[in-house]
């Protein structure tokens, strides 16, 4: 059972904060699928104290997609502590501390897993945000910042010592990145040092894997990230996965674009017509992921800046999936290659 704060959830499937990716858009997509707990995206604490706009509209947030958490990253506790009550003032249901991010450009500023490399300097870090703020506050980590150097258990007790609610484990180290498989094993070992909700992260792929962490586990929740890209429907089908023990929604072609379309309309609601349509782009891969003569499509529909256009090649695409007839639809520069 997830019981942070206000929010009593058994069995929860959150998502997981991830940089351009889980704008408000794609959160309330993953809600409407199932999610039971969704994130902004991290934010740069400096950023946020600086009074960068673009940063702090990473924060705004809208009732429709609640209960949803702020990711806050950063190295210095006076900027994370202004960052932190910045995002209090949005009203979420929590803020969660970013000290799990394996990228470059963060860790070499001493955030995300570099702070595993100082857990004193983490815990203070962790303490003065608690501190600051009247909601409740969470981590989100690794196991360690190498094979060397896993230290979660006792990271997880100094954590839980200075007031976390929640905490999150990346079952893999800073090293390993995303490559290799996470060790869920973990978990239960943290588990059993906290009374704190603890959260499994890490080869969360398909609704297969949520049933196989809660079997193997004692998580109190899974969070899914790179699972949900292009596939938000991951959350449908792991709530009747547990339910049922089967999963009998099929996610055709209709449903694929139907959703993408979904989500498109979100973000323009949000964004603006043009930018969202533009920033859309980079989700045509995965909607349209395995689907006959994807590639061009997308070819095609890098063209288009307006909703509309998007829309009207997508259900002719569909059409001519259905009926095997892929007739001229697309842009002048991708016919010739359709023919080919």
């Amino acid at each position: 059972m997830l019981k942070i704060g206000k929010i009593e959830i058994n069995k929860a499937i959150l998502l997981a904060p991830m940089e351009d990716v889980t704008d408000i858009s794609f959160r309330l997509v993953c809600r409407e699928l199932g999610a039971d707990l969704v994130y902004t995206e991290f934010v740069n604490s400096e950023g946020l104290v600086r009074s960068n706009e673009r940063t702090h509209n990473k924060l705004k947030i809208i009732d429709q997609e609640r209960p949803v958490g702020i990711q806050i990253y950063g190295s210095n506790i006076e900027s994370m502590v202004g960052a932190a009550k910045i995002a209090e003032a949005e009203n979420p249901e929590l803020i969660d501390i970013n000290a799990g991010c394996w990228v470059k450009n963060v860790v070499g500023c001493g955030a995300g897993s570099a702070l595993l490399k100082d857990l004193p300097y983490l815990q203070k870090m962790v303490k003065a945000v608690v501190d600051s703020v009247s909601i409740p506050v969470t981590v989100k980590t690794r196991i360690g910042w190498d094979n060397s150097n896993i230290k979660i258990v006792e990271a997880a007790k100094m954590l839980e010592d200075v007031g976390i609610k929640a905490l999150t484990v990346h079952c893999r180290t800073r090293q390993m990145g995303h490559k290799g498989n996470a060790d869920w094993s973990w978990i239960n070992k943290v588990k059993e040092v906290v009374s704190i909700p603890v959260i499994l992260n890490g080869n969360v792929l398909s609704a297969y894997d949520v049933k196989r962490a809660f079997e193997e586990t004692n998580t109190d929740a899974v969070m899914i990230a790179r699972g949900a890209i292009g596939n938000p429907w991951i959350f449908k089908e792991a709530k009747e996965l547990l339910a049922t023990g089967s999963i009998s929604t099929e996610i055709d072609d209709g449903m694929r674009i139907k959703t993408c379309l979904r989500h498109l309309e979100l973000a323009i609601g949000v964004k603006g017509e043009r930018r969202a349509v533009i920033e859309h782009r980079k989700f045509y891969s995965g909607y349209l992921k395995g689907m006959h003569h994807a590639s061009k499509v997308r070819m095609g529909l890098m063209q288009f800046s307006d909703f509309e256009s998007v829309k009207n090649v997508l259900f002719r695409y569909l059409d001519e999936l259905k009926n095997k007839t892929y007739s001229l639809i697309y842009p002048a520069r991708v016919q010739t290659d359709l023919q080919s």
